[in-house]
């Protein structure tokens, strides 16, 4: 009678409803320590990042003790002009420094960028001033949108996750993001940090930044440099602000055609 007991209970299967519960549970608990697992990586890897920037700053300490405390001032001064014979005074060398100096300034927010993009344009013309100008910054504010995307966005979500408006504005800036951002790059003197931050901590595609601040920068800064270099060179030429505007015009247009077949193919929300 005992061997048949276990015979039935070695015998005995689990019903369909079971079986997929105990599926669903183990499921479940891998998915949980997977999270885990990737979260304890990701904090590594933070930690690594934060460590590898103070390395970075150490670095250039030990090699030129005055250089860091020479650029804060300089940088909390202001000057235009001697932001310029400072940047000239590195010679061949001068377009990766000032290019450098430019991604640096427009990825930490401050100081106003007007005073870079109007330095390059008094070293190096009207031209390859704004280029230069507006391509480090580019590359700027996407090196900070991947930094504090990076650190900041899993906090910024679970704040967001709490607040259904929040929740909205999130989910509006994932479609919408591009229109918003290169319209708020378009306007002069607009504080840079903010944008930043914005569209590092709201769900917009990294590509859709990237574009629109491009795009937007090139019209803000190129009015901003090109009145910086008239006052200080004392000429007014009418003519360049033109050029800067019509093809500011061409590369919105541009955008906005690319938004909108971005947009259709796009999926329903």
């Amino acid at each position: 009678m005992y061997k048949n007991s276990c015979k039935k209970s070695v015998g005995f299967r689990q019903s369909p409803s079971n079986r997929c519960y105990n599926e669903k549970t183990n499921t479940s608990k891998i998915d949980s320590r997977r999270n885990h697992h990737m979260k304890k990586s990701m904090g590594m890897v933070k930690v690594a990042a934060a460590l590898a920037i103070v390395l970075l700053f150490l670095i250039i300490h030990l090699a030129d003790p005055a250089f860091l405390p020479h650029l804060c001032g300089l940088l909390a001064r202001g000057d235009i002009q001697e932001t310029a014979a400072y940047i000239a005074s590195f010679g061949k060398w001068a377009v990766v420094f000032s290019f450098l100096l430019t991604l640096f300034v427009n990825a930490l927010g401050f100081p106003p960028a007007i005073i870079f993009s109007t330095a390059n344009t008094l070293i190096f013309g009207i031209f390859w001033g704004i280029f230069l100008s507006v391509t480090a910054e580019t590359v700027g504010v996407l090196l900070s949108f991947v930094l504090l995307r990076f650190f900041f966005r899993d906090a910024a979500e679970k704040i967001i996750n709490k607040h259904p408006t929040l929740s909205n504005l999130d989910k509006y800036s994932g479609r919408r993001g591009f229109v918003v951002m290169l319209i708020a790059r378009m306007v002069p003197y607009f504080p840079s940090i903010l944008l930043n931050a914005l569209g590092a901590l709201s769900a917009m595609s990294m590509r859709d930044y990237v574009i629109a601040s491009f795009v937007g920068k090139f019209p803000s800064t190129g009015i901003e440099a090109i009145i910086g270099h008239d006052t200080l060179t004392h000429q007014e030429d009418p003519t360049r602000l033109i050029v800067v505007c019509v093809f500011a015009v061409i590369l919105v247009v541009g955008a906005w055609i690319y938004e909108r077949r971005a947009a259709k193919h796009a999926p329903e929300a």
